[in-house]
């Protein structure tokens, strides 16, 4: 068990287990982006991330099918910081909060030798999407194109440089197709971990094991920061499914299918810490 699994189990409570925690139709979720641990400053512009930071905090509301209404900022700021790249920052995460109709109500700052911003987002849901409802013989598929974010990680480690359009800097989110399909689905998730470790902890959740119907390689598997969706459904709904991600122009792939006959989980290292 890696730290932060044996963290989550010393605080674990009945609202923890899903990308937030749902109470009386609000959703509450929060995500830390810090330097050195998910980003290098000579990666990325101010800009790109505050942007970051903010979406993948927001990728926790479309996985639950929320709509963010507010949210707190933290910001952890290194001494040497300038005014002028304070200015660039607030001025991003206000724009992101006006585009996506998000009022910013609070949070915190502290001194720090990194850079580091920790988000709370606060939504409400009719019909919030979990990851603990999946069946035996549920069709379990993810959206999107998985592998480039690893790609281009790994092409940061080495020094060279990647596309301002890369997914690293800007992932895709399916808010249109989740919002759209959630009636169908019996689970779901964001692909944060990487598709083989994500796809473990929906099983897992629900004591279920997988039928692979198509083998995902390593570059696909262990790719992180990915937030694409992970989704199951009954396949009485596949056709459904399927028109709902071809009229949102949400590329779908389909590759297992859940059962309670014992099967191999996927190789899964600690990608934390």
């Amino acid at each position: 068990m890696d730290i932060e699994s044996y963290w989550i189990d010393k605080i674990k409570t009945t609202h923890i287990g899903d990308d937030g925690a749902v109470i009386n139709k609000w959703v509450y979720a929060m995500d830390a982006f810090w330097e050195d641990t998910h980003f290098k400053k000579g990666w990325m512009s101010i800009e790109q991330i505050a942007y970051k930071a903010f979406i993948v905090n927001l990728s926790d509301m479309v996985a639950m099918n929320a709509t963010a209404k507010y949210m707190l900022i933290t910001v952890a700021f290194p001494k040497d910081i300038k005014k002028k790249k304070l200015d660039r920052l607030s001025s991003k995460l206000n724009a992101l909060a006006k585009e996506y109709n998000i009022e910013i109500i609070g949070g915190d700052t502290i001194g720090s030798d990194k850079l580091g911003i920790t988000i709370t987002m606060i939504g409400t849901t009719k019909t919030p999407l979990k990851r603990d409802n999946l069946k035996s013989g549920d069709i379990v598929a993810y959206t999107g194109t998985l592998g480039t974010v690893k790609r281009d990680l790994d092409r940061l480690f080495s020094g060279e440089r990647i596309e301002d359009s890369s997914k690293f800097y800007k992932p895709e989110l399916r808010i249109d197709f989740i919002k759209a399909v959630t009636p169908w689905l019996s689970a779901g998730m964001d692909i944060s971990d990487g598709l083989y470790c994500d796809t473990n902890k929906m099983l897992k959740c629900n004591n279920l094991f997988m039928q692979e119907l198509k083998v995902i390689p390593k570059e696909i598997g262990e790719s992180g920061e990915e937030y694409e969706m992970l989704i199951a459904f009954n396949p009485k709904h596949l056709n459904r499914v399927k028109r709902i991600a071809k009229l949102t122009q949400t590329p779908l792939t389909i590759f297992g299918k859940a059962t309670d006959k014992r099967q191999d989980f996927y190789p899964c290292g600690s990608q934390h810490f």
